[in-house]
Parts: structure tokens; C-alpha cells; sequence
């Protein structure tokens, strides 16, 4: 029985999880268009905030709106009237004081992240962290640049070293390129070994012996 009940788990248990995280992430969006509505309401006329407020209580009109915004904003921003338009709303806020910090951080980041020229995290790596001799799984974000390439050199790799189980937290480290191994494996792949603590070995890893 102890068998059957395991088995079982292990068949529903990634189906739950996915489930949980997709109505956590409808939630959020959700709650977020609410609080917009509300806004809307206190600043409208009693009718058309009453009419405003039927459109609070449909179940993921958040998330439909947030998809079809973004959508529509790839699809405008993708001519050359929408990219001046664009630059010119960057600038603007590029300008405002404090707030103009956290966005041009953010859109660096973000722009490297998601850039379909950008290299990082596109390749998986072995490195020997916490210290020599112990090896462990990593991501190349780049090469290090402007000061810090003046002081290090070249010949140097920026990775990042994610923690198990959760790789949203991590190390960002330079390393020599020799002193890491290139893996043939894919992104996903790696993650889902770090997340799994090993566990759940790379396709096409052989297959460990037992006795």
C-alpha cells in the first residue's frame, strides 16, 4: 500500500503544484486589476462606477487583460512609430528623480535577460564552488566589463551560482574560463537537476549502476 500511495503522489503531485502556481499567478493579476477598477470607480460618476463594478467579479479578466496588453504593446512597438514613441517614454522616465534608478536598473537587467541576441543564461556550466573540489551547477551571464574587465582581464567568465531548491537565490561569481566546463546540457535541464537536488538526472544521462 505504502507503494501504491507513493506512486500515486509522484503521478499528481507536479500536476498540483502547477495548478497551485497557475491560480496563485491568476490571483495576483487579478487582484491587481481589481485594485485598478477601484481606482477607477472612486474617480467616476455613481453610474458608470455601479456599471464598473460587474466587471470586478469576472474570474480572470486580469489575467486575459494583462496577456492582451502586452500583445497589443509588442505588436505597437514593433514599427518605427511605436519604437520612437517608445524611446521617448523611456527618456521620460529616465528623468524622474529616485524612480529613474530602480527603472534603468531593471530594464538593463531585463533587457539582457529576455534580448534575443543576449547570451545570458544560455549555457550551462560546472564549477568548483564553495571551494576546490567540489563541484556544482552554474549559469554564464556574460563577461565581466567596463572597470572590473580593466582590472581582471579577458580571459574571465561571469556566472551565476543558483541554490537548491530554490534558484532564485544565488552567487554571482568571475571565473576564470579554464576553470570551468562548458556542459552540452540545456538550460531547463540544468535547472531542473539543481532544483531536484540531483535527483532527476539530465535526458540522455546515463543511467546510474546499482548492485
Amino acid at each position: 500500500m505504502k507503494k501504491y500511495l507513493l506512486t500515486g503522489l509522484l503521478v499528481w503531485l507536479p500536476l498540483a503544484i502547477t495548478v497551485w502556481v497557475l491560480l496563485w499567478v491568476m490571483e495576483l493579476l487579478d487582484g491587481i486589476f481589481m485594485a485598478l477598477v477601484s481606482m477607477i470607480q472612486a474617480v467616476s460618476p455613481g453610474s458608470i462606477a455601479a456599471s464598473w463594478e460587474h466587471v470586478k467579479h469576472i474570474p480572470g479578466l486580469g489575467v486575459l487583460l494583462v496577456f492582451a496588453s502586452l500583445l497589443i504593446t509588442g505588436a505597437l512597438v514593433s514599427n518605427v512609430a511605436g519604437r520612437w514613441w517608445l524611446n521617448h517614454w523611456h527618456n521620460l522616465l529616465a528623468k524622474i528623480p529616485v524612480f529613474k534608478s530602480i527603472y534603468n536598473s531593471v530594464k538593463k537587467v531585463s533587457d539582457t535577460l529576455f534580448s534575443s541576441n543576449g547570451n545570458a543564461f544560455r549555457t550551462a556550466l560546472l564549477v568548483q564552488y564553495p571551494r576546490a573540489g567540489s563541484w556544482t551547477i552554474a549559469f554564464q551571464t556574460g563577461t565581466p566589463v567596463g572597470e572590473v574587465g580593466q582590472h581582471l582581464g579577458n580571459d574571465l567568465v561571469s556566472v551565476y551560482v543558483p541554490t537548491t531548491p530554490n534558484p532564485t537565490s544565488g552567487f554571482f561569481l568571475m571565473l576564470p574560463r579554464a576553470d570551468v566546463i562548458e556542459l552540452k546540457m540545456s538550460v531547463d535541464e540544468a535547472l531542473t537537476y539543481v532544483i531536484s537536488m540531483g535527483s532527476v538526472a539530465p535526458t540522455g544521462a546515463p543511467a546510474s549502476k546499482t548492485d
